[in-house]
């Protein structure tokens, strides 16, 4: 899953560092085919999570791989300034956790 995330990141947004000035059709037939990339690691990820964890909890476990993801992205790759509402953030995304693996 932190794989698939990887390219999902750099499919939706890696294009705006460099590619901004380029057509938007090519920008996402760009993203596209990094996007076919994570689909070849979610969909086995996915279909194996699911023999162990349930549905909301797959999900949340890829929002918490997102941002683990996007952050250092945001801030080493596009430039982006570290905030103090990444962690807010981040904290919110726990509570998402805790209750939906509290009654597991």
């Amino acid at each position: 899953m932190i794989a698939s995330n990887v390219f999902m990141t750099v499919a939706w947004y890696g294009h705006l560092k460099y590619a901004h000035s380029k057509p938007w059709l090519l920008a996402a037939l760009l993203s596209w085919g990094i996007a076919l990339f994570e689909y070849l690691l979610q969909v086995p990820a996915n279909r194996i999570g699911i023999g162990v964890y349930t549905l909301p909890q797959l999900k949340i476990i890829q929002e918490v791989i997102s941002l683990s993801v996007f952050i250092p992205f945001a801030v080493f790759y596009m430039n982006q300034p570290l905030k103090l509402d990444f962690l807010w953030a981040g904290l919110c995304l726990l509570g998402a956790v805790y209750f939906m693996f509290r009654s597991a």
